[in-house]
């Protein structure tokens, strides 16, 4: 199944949140000298989307569930893609976390900067091609795709195309986040280079949205409550994230827009995840890699995550995977070119910074 997500470059990151579990610590040696294989803790980067508010995400239960089967304690640090790819590109000399999760594409660069060790998860051989490294240096965990979202009271039918978020109505209340930032705000960038047929008009258009848009936003996640408040009318998202959140925001509603006159378009955007190379407990990375791609986990992507299986073999049919399934429906999936995306991000970054002003 087809399958950011996000990033704060400035924003101060949120502090290593040690899920609770009630467990003990190391049952082994607490010698700094026996860190590395005995220590009962795996530390995680990744970036947003996953961890519900209240506790009840995906990584909460997975984590949780990981914990109480090992007795290893889960560390999450959570950020924008960018974000958590250049904390660890600034602590290579001292690493401190185990495993990466990042949207694409970002888990390539964080490849390209020697961040990630291969190692190919137990169940990844029923990951699709496209959502994973072909030398092991990463495998998606969690399919995603890219979309929008809107005020489903203030703006009960959502907008159709690109061009209709021009008109003055969404004068300061659309905003999409920060290219190059995060990743669902890069996804913007890629989106309108393909619908508008390559950077320049992708960038004549952004140019003009800038009009409307309220600024920028390092983290996508804090769109959707905006929007579902009516802050925002408009906003760019993720699906999981988008339809997680939705399940405590009534009015948020998931729409992908079309160039006038062409289909709604997405793409993949996957939460990929890589063990980082040296990594302080890397034998703790790789079971808890393991235990995210087992069938267990890999069954409540949907019902819990609101996202999709990265196992093509793991078909869920609980209420969220056929709602997920019908929102899908119609929508015409491209594939990136991620090698040219992530060879040229700099300068199309750049480019929309220009554009924008920003």
């Amino acid at each position: 199944m087809p399958s950011n997500k996000h990033t704060r470059l400035t924003a101060a990151v949120t502090g290593c949140l040690a899920l609770t579990t009630g467990l003990t610590a190391c049952g082994g040696s607490s010698n700094a000298a026996d860190s590395k294989g005995a220590e009962k803790v795996v530390t995680v980067y990744s970036a947003d989307g996953l961890k519900g508010d209240k506790g009840d995400g995906w990584y909460d239960k997975v984590f949780a569930a990981f914990t109480k089967k090992t007795g290893i304690e889960v560390k999450y640090v959570e950020g924008g893609s960018g974000e958590m790819v250049q904390r660890a590109v600034r602590e290579k000399s001292n690493t401190q976390a185990d495993v990466l999760i990042t949207l694409p594409p970002f888990i390539q660069q964080a490849d390209g900067k020697g961040l990630l060790q291969a190692y190919k998860p137990q169940g990844s051989d029923q990951v699709k091609g496209g959502d994973k490294a072909t030398d092991g240096k990463w495998t998606s965990v969690v399919n995603n795709y890219f979309g929008f979202v809107h005020n489903k009271k203030e703006l009960p039918e959502a907008p159709k195309t690109w061009e209709e978020l021009l008109d003055g109505r969404f004068k300061g209340k659309l905003q999409y986040s920060t290219p190059g930032v995060a990743g669902d705000g890069t996804a913007v960038l890629i989106k309108a280079m393909h619908d508008f047929g390559g950077k320049e008009p992708a960038m004549e258009y952004l140019k003009k949205l800038q009009a409307n848009n309220v600024g920028p936003s390092s983290s996508t996640s804090k769109l959707a409550p905006k929007t579902d408040k009516g802050e925002l009318l408009v906003a760019n998202g993720d699906v999981q994230m988008n339809f997680a959140q939705s399940k405590s925001m009534p009015n948020l509603g998931i729409w992908f827009p079309a160039k006038d006159g062409g289909k709604p378009t997405s793409f993949a955007l996957p939460y990929a995840a890589g063990l980082v190379d040296k990594a302080p407990h890397t034998e703790n990375g790789k079971k808890l890699l393991d235990y995210l791609l087992g069938e267990d986990a890999q069954k409540l992507v949907s019902e819990v995550g609101g996202g999709f299986p990265a196992r093509s073999d793991v078909k869920p049919t609980d209420a969220n995977a056929v709602e997920l399934t019908k929102l899908m429906t119609g929508v015409e999936i491209f594939e990136p070119d991620w090698a040219d995306i992530d060879k040229n991000l700099t300068a199309y970054v750049d480019a929309w910074k220009s554009a924008t002003g920003s």
